[in-house]
């Protein structure tokens, strides 16, 4: 993914890419829950939606606090929907997103990691059973919409 389109900077699109409405399930508030994390997000349309914004909050065992933010855009470069998250303990990661009839699917980094999360959609989108899965480990993380 490109960390930027300075080189666009003369040249950049008019209209958001049509991929980024399959993301409008997304905006709300959410109470995520699973064995190694749990807590809340809320996404919103940055004005112009260009990209779509996360809040996380969640506890981890120990009560570890992860508190985050995602911009998810559409990377004219990989012709996906790509994401930045940074946190307070300091990451700085990209995740590359799919989103199809059934739910939806998040590769840490590039599409086809063997790090990723696969979500089903509950009825009308308002909640997910899924689980996060890499060589080796995974764990399950669920998601009711409430707002």
């Amino acid at each position: 993914m490109a960390d930027n389109n300075n080189a666009a900077a003369a040249n950049l699109p008019k209209a958001p890419h049509p991929a980024l409405r399959t993301l409008d399930w997304m905006v709300g508030s959410w109470e995520d829950s699973g064995p190694l994390a749990s807590g809340t997000s809320t996404s919103e349309w940055m004005e112009g939606g260009f990209f779509l914004v996360n809040h996380i909050d969640f506890h981890t065992p120990g009560d570890r606090r992860i508190k985050a933010v995602e911009y998810i855009g559409f990377d004219e470069d990989t012709q996906t929907l790509r994401s930045h998250l940074m946190d307070n303990h300091g990451a700085n990661f990209t995740y590359t997103y799919e989103i199809d009839e059934d739910g939806f699917t998040i590769w840490f980094g590039e599409k086809d990691s063997e790090n990723f999360y696969r979500g089903t959609f509950g009825a009308d989108r308002t909640s997910y059973r899924g689980k996060w899965q890499w060589p080796g480990g995974g764990y399950d993380l669920d998601a009711k919409k409430v707002s």
